[in-house]
């Protein structure tokens, strides 16, 4: 009986120390990147879609003004996570010769203020920002207490002294 729990116990927690949601997407090719929203004030304005992915509170597809910058739609994001790699931000632009990687250093556009530093997005632009070496040291610490949970969850159940 003690072993029928045991095993019980283990595989209950490998499911969820293991699971993960998998999510498939996979655009149309007939997707526009714009959209058109009419006029409104007297003035047309097109649309475009943008993904940001990533370090940030809000991660998605966003939906903004054709005149959008990198800095309004990580703000519209909830801005970075603490655990951020700030100096290092990915913008993939798809283009007809492929996708083209933009680098962005947001940590000095904060300390110098310099506009020149803040791209404009494109239609289909994708921002990733990444997580630093103390996010990937904290997932891996996280993991690795998990395991010691089990085996000593393992320890108690079998009697092992």
């Amino acid at each position: 009986m003690k072993r029928l729990l045991l095993v019980f116990l283990l595989i209950s927690f490998s499911l969820v120390l293991f699971s993960q949601q998998t999510i498939n997407f996979t655009p149309s090719s007939n997707i526009s990147a714009y959209t058109y929203e009419g006029i409104r004030s007297g003035v047309e304005k097109l649309k475009m879609n943008n993904y940001i992915l990533g370090q940030v509170y809000k991660p998605g597809l966003y939906t903004v003004p054709d005149d959008t910058d990198f800095l309004t739609l990580l703000s519209l994001a909830g801005g970075p996570k603490e655990d951020a790699k700030l100096t290092k931000i990915r913008i993939v632009r798809p283009s007809s010769e492929g996708d083209k990687v933009i680098w962005v250093n947001f940590k000095k556009y904060l300390e110098t203020g310099d506009p020149t530093l803040i791209p404009e997005l494109k239609p289909g632009d994708t921002i990733i920002v990444s997580g630093t070496i103390f996010y990937a040291v904290s997932k891996v610490a996280k993991f690795l207490s998990d395991i010691t949970i089990a085996l000593g969850v393992y320890n108690i159940i079998t009697g092992f002294k």
